[in-house]
């Protein structure tokens, strides 16, 4: 595959990914167009040398690997969450002769980019059907159906000198005029237009905002990706990739999990049991385990903060990644990131198999330190680990930036650790 090829499909895979269940669908339809064969939690497993399986929990995270019998297994981590705008179980607000949603914030997302946004909704409904089972669908409205209007700048002169802005009351999304809109009413007739005409009453839903602008190619070199959500698609797809790529006889596997900008503490999350489940149920004994997670080396792929022009003094001038610059090494001495010098000189030495550049990013010790599912998952499992990403500007910002040559850069190197 070349990088034209590459990034023509993360486009298409992050326009169709627009919240975690609809970015694990999509992963499955492409593990299983390339012969990965789909496991159930809730059954027996008879896992046979030289085939490719995988396996969703709660339809929001997916672990897919290789079988071919050994127990060094690269493994790449990535999360499918992104901040954003979550719909409220009751989200119906009537206000001003305008009718709007109640909306709450999921992780450390920028919230003034969210403002003048066309907004459509999708996610994931619950509903009863008309023979009284309970049932499950995916929705996508595609079409804006949203926007959180800004204050003119007349009735705020105060607004370009800073201010915070308050989620509960300045965060509220309008969706239409008139008093008479009934919000379950309205999701029935999405999932009837969605081909599913026998829910006859909504149970529960888990639905967000996102913005409708398509991802596409920025600068005038095209040099850059802009688009919602590329912290973490952009790892996902790049590892699905290396997956669905590497040969089969090599030991070779990917986890993608739900709920890390909320902290990774859920059955879906890095801290929750799920790759862990799958290890022992791939080892078969206790024995075969811990040899697994001694021999193995996970790459917590994640993004990196790249060097802000506007604000170069945000880094340290000698560990300031640049966008398509190469991959980013995350280092930091409070174990913040998970990379060591045994991790790392195994990243590097496949870097340098494959001719790629490598960056470093150490953050400033005047400044606070993010951190990913690398420490969480070594903690865990006591797996090797390197925490890498890709310079991206903007991040958690409703539109992120990355660089078009990185991701690629990205998946060589998994492709030379996984030969």
């Amino acid at each position: 595959m070349d990088k034209i090829s590459f990034n023509e499909g993360l486009l298409g895979f992050l326009d169709a990914s627009p919240t975690p269940y609809h970015a694990v669908r999509n992963m499955a339809g492409m593990l299983e167009n390339a012969g990965f064969v789909r496991l159930e939690e809730t059954d027996s497993w008879s896992l046979e040398p030289g085939k490719k399986y995988y396996v969703t929990r709660n339809d929001a995270s997916v672990i897919a690997f290789t079988y071919p019998g050994g127990d060094d297994y690269v493994i790449m981590g990535a999360h499918t969450d992104s901040p954003n705008l979550r719909l409220k179980p009751n989200p119906l607000i009537k206000k001003e002769g305008l009718v709007q949603l109640g909306v709450q914030t999921y992780g450390g997302l920028l919230m003034k980019p969210w403002f003048d946004r066309d907004l459509s909704v999708a996610g994931r409904v619950a509903y009863r059907s008309a023979s009284g089972e309970i049932a499950e669908t995916l929705i996508d409205v595609e079409e804006p159906v949203a926007v959180i209007p800004s204050l003119a700048i007349h009735l705020n002169p105060e607004v370009n000198k800073g201010g915070e802005v308050n989620p509960q009351t300045e965060l509220v999304p309008v969706i239409g005029a008139g008093e008479d809109f009934d919000f379950e009413a309205w999701l029935l007739e999405v999932l009837k237009e969605d081909g599913v005409g026998d829910a006859k009453k909504i149970l529960s839903h888990d639905l967000c905002l996102y913005d409708t602008q398509k991802a596409g190619m920025v600068g005038v070199g095209r040099e850059f990706i802009a688009s919602a959500r590329l912290d973490n698609l952009l790892s996902c797809y790049t590892a699905l990739l290396a997956l669905c790529s590497v040969d089969a006889s090599r030991p070779f596997m990917m986890v993608c999990s739900d709920h890390e900008e909320v902290g990774s503490a859920s059955t879906t999350g890095a801290a929750g049991p799920f790759l862990e489940n799958v290890l022992h149920r791939i080892c078969g004994d206790y024995e075969g385990f811990s040899r697994l997670t001694r021999r193995s080396l996970l790459i917590s792929c994640d993004n990196a903060h790249a060097v802000h022009p506007n604000y170069a003094d945000k880094h340290d001038a000698a560990h300031a990644p640049r966008i398509n610059g190469g991959v980013v090494i995350k280092i930091n001495a409070n174990q913040r990131y998970a990379s060591s010098t045994r991790s790392i000189s195994r990243f590097a030495h496949a870097a340098d198999a494959a001719g790629r550049k490598l960056q470093e990013f150490v953050t400033r010790n005047d400044m606070g330190c993010g951190s990913t599912i690398g420490p969480i998952t070594a903690t865990r499992l006591g797996i090797e680990t390197i925490d890498v990403g890709l310079p991206t500007f903007a991040m958690h910002s409703i539109r992120e930036h990355a660089g078009s040559d990185d991701a690629f850069d990205l998946y060589d190197i998994l492709l030379h650790l996984g030969r």
